[in-house]
């Protein structure tokens, strides 16, 4: 009877390491698809408002996690969790007729309005000789906000680092360069 309930126990421990493994195996691949399920509409925003694919990849890990269905506390929609104003200028700028707020639940639409307004960020901070933590603070707190915290900063990033008032924003900063970093690699 002993030998019989330790080959029982023995079938039942492979089956739950076999389950076990592959349900990291299904993780992974769902992680997989999350992370490249939308490659080719960051591509084409990427290429439209010539904004780094990796810079467009890292907004979207920081500010969704790639979860298309996202909303924020503010209301910001989707992956890049864009504000229905600036969606609105998006599409005005695009000459999209009727847009609605719900169209952002829409991946390819969401990245375009959103790296539309990250490169329109970028390029208002290009004189700086190192427009990108500008251009993440105004994407996370506004313009009004960036324009505060860069004003005395003598084209200084340093500067600028000190005077941005939201902790969460310096976070945010933060976390978007170095998630761009490994994703260039």
């Amino acid at each position: 009877m002993k030998m019989n309930l330790s080959n029982r126990a023995r079938h039942w421990v492979t089956i739950l390491a076999l389950a076990a493994g592959l349900t990291l195996m299904l993780a992974g691949a769902y992680r997989h698809w999350r992370l490249h399920a939308h490659n080719a509409s960051i591509a084409r925003a990427a290429r439209t408002y010539d904004v780094p694919p990796a810079l467009i990849r890292a907004v979207i890990w920081r500010e969704s996690k790639f979860d298309h269905r996202s909303v924020g506390k503010s209301g910001e929609i989707g992956l890049m969790q864009v504000t229905p104003v600036a969606a609105g200028e998006w599409a005005k700028d695009e000459g999209i007729q009727n847009f609605t707020k719900y169209e952002l639940f829409k991946p390819e639409i969401n990245i375009m309005a959103g790296t539309w307004y990250l490169g329109r960020a970028l390029r208002s901070w290009s004189q700086k000789s190192n427009p990108l933590p500008y251009a993440l603070a105004e994407y996370n707190a506004g313009r009004s906000n960036a324009l505060r915290w860069a004003a005395q900063d003598r084209d200084d990033p340093n500067i600028f680092w000190n005077n941005i008032t939201y902790p969460s924003t310096k976070r945010y900063i933060h976390d978007v360069i170095n998630q761009y970093r490994r994703y260039e690699d």
